[in-house]
């Protein structure tokens, strides 16, 4: 270990947070003692999801607690505002693009879900211009393509504040499905059959999950037909 390693180690706290660490134990004491034999299996072989969920970083809206998934059921990426930017290989790190390849090509799931949510932060920095994160150094760019949504939502979309939101997230899901098309081998895949793309909007206060459908958005049943 370098000197210049050295001094990072020393200057990186020490432990957890607190409320970390007594997750970490309740997750030892309930969960895994209850999935051990799962989580042996999963470590000993390889992953094998069926579907991926691009959501949105908020700590309120977790796709794992939504679809009640257990270890290895989802794999997810998560973003400020749940975005998907445009296929471009240019030699760039793309972590969104990176996510995508390696489920597609390398995992091969079956379905994709862009989950926005209600009341997104994300969201709301794109279209207040008073936000103090529309001109920091990454979130501005990041959601320039949102503030361009904003500008083109319809006239009956733009009525009390909430409504526009909410009407502005619903679109941010649906352009982020039209990104999702001009990757080659996602395209190439939904025209054959083997991978589907879908749109959700989680409600975080009503716990109601939005799905988008050929009439538009509409809530999930509860319960099975």
């Amino acid at each position: 270990m370098t000197r210049h390693d050295a001094e990072h180690v020393r200057r990186t706290a020490a432990g957890l947070p607190a409320e970390l660490e007594f997750g970490y134990r309740r997750f030892r004491a309930n969960r895994y003692a209850t999935e051990r034999e799962r989580y042996r299996l999963l470590g000993e072989g390889v992953q094998r999801p069926g579907s991926m969920v691009i959501a949105c970083s908020d700590s309120r809206s977790s796709p794992e607690a939504v679809f009640d998934a257990g270890p290895g059921e989802l794999f997810v990426v998560r973003n400020v505002a749940a975005l998907v930017p445009l296929y471009e290989p240019d030699g760039r790190s793309h972590a969104a693009s990176a996510g995508l390849e390696f489920a597609v090509l390398a995992l091969n799931v079956r379905s994709i879900v862009v989950m926005g949510h209600g009341r997104c932060g994300g969201i709301r920095a794109a279209i207040e211009e008073a936000s103090p994160l529309s001109a920091t150094d990454f979130i501005g760019t990041w959601v320039a393509g949102v503030r361009e949504l904003a500008r083109d939502l319809e006239p009956s979309d733009a009525g009390d504040p909430a409504s526009r939101l909410r009407a502005l997230e619903h679109r941010s899901v649906e352009r982020s499905i039209e990104h999702l098309r001009t990757f080659p081998w996602i395209a190439a895949r939904e025209d054959a059959g083997s991978l589907r793309l879908h749109g959700a909007w989680f409600d975080i206060a009503l716990g109601e999950l939005h799905v988008l459908g050929g009439a538009g958005w509409s809530p999930m049943p509860e319960a099975a037909p």
